[in-house]
Protein backbone atom coordinates (compact mmCIF):
# COMPACT_ATOMS: atom_id res chain seq x y z
CA UNK A 1 0.00 0.00 0.00
CA UNK A 2 1.63 2.97 -0.81
CA UNK A 3 -0.10 6.03 -0.23
CA UNK A 4 1.12 10.24 -1.41
CA UNK A 5 1.37 12.02 2.01
CA UNK A 6 2.01 15.98 1.14
CA UNK A 7 1.74 18.14 4.10
CA UNK A 8 0.99 21.64 3.15
CA UNK A 9 2.23 23.76 6.06
CA UNK A 10 0.01 26.78 6.45
CA UNK A 11 1.85 30.34 5.27
CA UNK A 12 1.13 32.39 8.74
CA UNK A 13 4.18 34.08 9.63
CA UNK A 14 2.43 35.48 12.99
CA UNK A 15 2.03 38.52 11.74
CA UNK A 16 -1.98 38.64 12.10
CA UNK A 17 -3.79 41.58 11.52
CA UNK A 18 -6.01 42.26 8.18
CA UNK A 19 -5.15 45.32 6.20
CA UNK A 20 -7.85 47.80 4.65
CA UNK A 21 -8.56 45.20 1.66
CA UNK A 22 -8.93 42.50 4.40
CA UNK A 23 -6.01 40.14 3.43
CA UNK A 24 -3.86 39.10 6.37
CA UNK A 25 -0.86 41.44 6.94
CA UNK A 26 1.62 38.66 7.32
CA UNK A 27 0.28 35.70 5.15
CA UNK A 28 -1.98 37.65 2.88
CA UNK A 29 -5.00 35.18 3.30
CA UNK A 30 -8.50 36.29 3.55
CA UNK A 31 -10.04 35.94 7.30
CA UNK A 32 -12.37 33.09 5.29
CA UNK A 33 -9.32 31.19 4.33
CA UNK A 34 -7.74 31.73 7.58
CA UNK A 35 -10.73 29.78 9.23
CA UNK A 36 -11.34 27.30 6.50
CA UNK A 37 -7.71 26.24 6.26
CA UNK A 38 -8.33 23.30 8.49
CA UNK A 39 -10.98 21.94 6.38
CA UNK A 40 -9.05 22.63 3.00
CA UNK A 41 -7.74 19.26 1.12
CA UNK A 42 -3.95 19.10 0.19
CA UNK A 43 -5.13 20.32 -3.05
CA UNK A 44 -7.10 23.79 -1.88
CA UNK A 45 -4.31 24.08 0.31
CA UNK A 46 -1.44 24.27 -2.60
CA UNK A 47 -3.73 25.90 -5.23
CA UNK A 48 -3.63 29.16 -2.37
CA UNK A 49 -0.04 28.79 -1.92
CA UNK A 50 1.43 28.59 -5.71
CA UNK A 51 -1.59 30.90 -7.63
CA UNK A 52 -3.43 32.47 -5.56
CA UNK A 53 -0.99 33.95 -2.51
CA UNK A 54 2.02 34.95 -4.95
CA UNK A 55 -0.55 36.98 -7.24
CA UNK A 56 -1.70 38.98 -3.72
CA UNK A 57 1.71 39.59 -3.51
CA UNK A 58 2.37 40.82 -6.89
CA UNK A 59 -0.51 43.19 -6.27
CA UNK A 60 0.47 44.58 -3.25
CA UNK A 61 4.20 45.05 -4.57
Amino acid sequence: MNHAFRAVLSPCIGVCSLDEAGYCEGCLRSSAEIARWSQMNDDERLRLMETVLPQREAVRG
